[in-house]
């Protein structure tokens, strides 16, 4: 090793820190010692250490911190304090007039500890009366070493002195002065080349570290710091949007360059346009709460669009299904919902859209609610990837067509679609990943082509409708080899640090 390049590359604060380093020195030891905020010395020590003048170590430690009484007697001073405070310049104070500054019980624990050190003398007259002794008066102008070492806390037990340690155990005896903690604590030794540098001749020479303008204009001959730029730097984290929105942004692309039009709407929405519309059956299970997050409220309904969805439910309406039969009630109609799908703005989209548009894409990535159990593949909360296609000559080709394309764009290259039932779909297919890790095919979403139940109904003549309803969270999942759906949304910084950048 040459010490003198070595040297020439310090700085200031790591030749600072690095004469404080000794063996096992902690963090706080060499800040406290040094005078540099925390995070210069953490700098400076990692720079030490890709040079291998110190070596860095992290282990728990037991750490002593206020209790909730100590964080009192930092502020006011000890009940000891406070009742020797009181008896100054006073001939006698009352057991009552004391009760006013300290509690009973803090009264009567600190009388026999200052009786017995000879602090105060107590007069018990039709009460108790207190007076302060001479030698009372010298340990108020002396201080309370206790009250020192309370205001120096949090700190290493391994690091206090014998006193300390005496001072220490005697407030751990009392009620939650003192607390026990364990944390971990950063530790430097210096290692023989680094002793090595703090004793060269050169090691105190002061090297320029800044080319500035006043520098330049002095005309002296100056001698620089060395910059080393291939050494290990500290990362630094930098803002960034969450994984998740990046996915959407990214999934919205897809759609937007294959000529879809985003739809948008409200997370609450009143069971007729959520279920009724779609031609779910008022008395589907899916309706129950083990399913479907009701509110406190109604919204009303369209007449005209409840007239005609009412009499598809019961005979049939002009669609040549023969309906639900039975009865349909308005008030069920009214209840307000967290949307369970964004197929909700689908059926609201055929309310407006008129036949010489057609054909028309539009999609949507949207929040959804259901209260199922949570699982490694199941949340409660999520988005769903909705699409729809109104086209007169729409057909299952063209259906799996759309699917296989987003697919391939999201990196799936082995997909599966199956036949299916749902309620407001006729073929009606499920559309499958395989997940290589849980060694099983997952469930994306649902597929089909929309019944006229639904479609004539709100749109006012027949059009096939290509739709899909695909869940978001379980296709990303692949991409950033997540095998566990509830790991997306989880609050941990360092994962959310680490995690790969979205890249299209």
């Amino acid at each position: 090793m040459n010490f003198s390049e070595v040297i020439e590359g310090l700085s200031a604060s790591e030749k600072k820190v690095l004469r404080f380093v000794k063996k096992k020195s902690s963090l706080l030891d060499i800040v406290e010692n040094t005078g540099l905020k925390e995070i210069v010395v953490m700098r400076s020590l990692q720079w030490l250490s890709n040079k291998d003048l110190v070596v860095l170590e992290k282990k728990d430690v037991n750490v002593l911190v206020l209790g909730k009484n100590g964080l009192i007697y930092v502020s006011k001073g000890l009940p000891e304090h406070l009742f020797l405070k009181t008896l100054v310049d006073k001939d006698e104070v009352s057991i009552g007039d004391l009760s006013k500054v300290i509690s009973r019980e803090e009264i009567n624990a600190c009388t026999g500890l200052l009786k017995k050190d000879g602090f105060i003398s107590i007069d018990k007259k039709d009460v108790l009366y207190f007076s302060i002794t001479n030698i009372g008066v010298n340990k108020l102008k002396s201080g309370f070493l206790e009250e020192d070492l309370l205001k120096k806390l949090p700190l290493n037990e391994d690091s206090l002195s014998k006193q300390e340690v005496v001072l220490v155990n005697n407030l751990l005896k009392r009620k939650d002065v003192i607390v026990k903690d364990k944390k971990s604590e950063w530790f430097a030794s210096v290692t023989e080349e680094g002793k090595k540098v703090c004793e060269s001749d050169k090691f105190d020479q002061n090297f320029e570290e800044k080319v500035t303008s006043s520098v330049i204009k002095s005309g002296k001959d100056y001698s620089f710091k060395k910059y080393d730029v291939s050494g290990d730097v500290p990362s630094v984290s930098v803002g960034r949007k969450h994984f998740v929105n990046e996915a959407r942004y990214y999934i919205k692309s897809i759609w937007l360059e294959l000529g879809f039009e985003e739809m948008d709407g409200d997370q609450v929405q009143n069971a007729f346009w959520n279920l009724d519309a779609l031609f779910v059956p008022q008395d589907h299970p899916a309706r129950e709460m083990q399913d479907t997050f009701y509110l406190d409220g109604k919204r009303s309904v369209s007449k005209v669009f409840f007239d005609k969805v009412k009499s598809v439910h019961v005979s049939g309406g002009d669609t040549g299904s023969k309906g639900w039969g039975g009865s349909f009630s308005k008030d069920v109609s009214e209840d307000l919902v967290l949307r369970t799908h964004t197929t909700v703005l689908s059926a609201i989209k055929f309310s407006e859209l008129k036949k010489e548009y057609l054909p028309k894409k539009f999609f949507v990535i949207g929040k959804n609610f259901r209260n199922e159990a949570l699982d490694w593949k199941h949340l409660f909360e999520f988005y769903q990837v909705e699409g729809i296609v109104v086209d007169p000559d729409g057909d299952l080709p063209k259906l799996k067509g759309y699917l296989k394309e987003f697919f391939k764009k999201m990196g799936f290259s082995d997909v599966r679609i199956r036949p299916a039932h749902f309620p407001y779909t006729e073929p009606s297919a499920e559309v499958d990943a395989y997940n290589p890790v849980k060694k099983q095919w997952v469930e994306m979403g649902g597929a089909g082509i929309m019944r006229p139940e639904v479609t004539k109904t709100l749109l006012g003549f027949e059009c096939p409708v290509l739709a899909w309803g695909l869940g978001m969270e379980r296709i990303i999942s692949k991409y950033y080899d997540i095998t566990d759906i509830r790991d997306i949304y989880k609050n941990d910084l360092e994962y959310l640090k680490k995690i790969k950048v979205f890249i299209k």
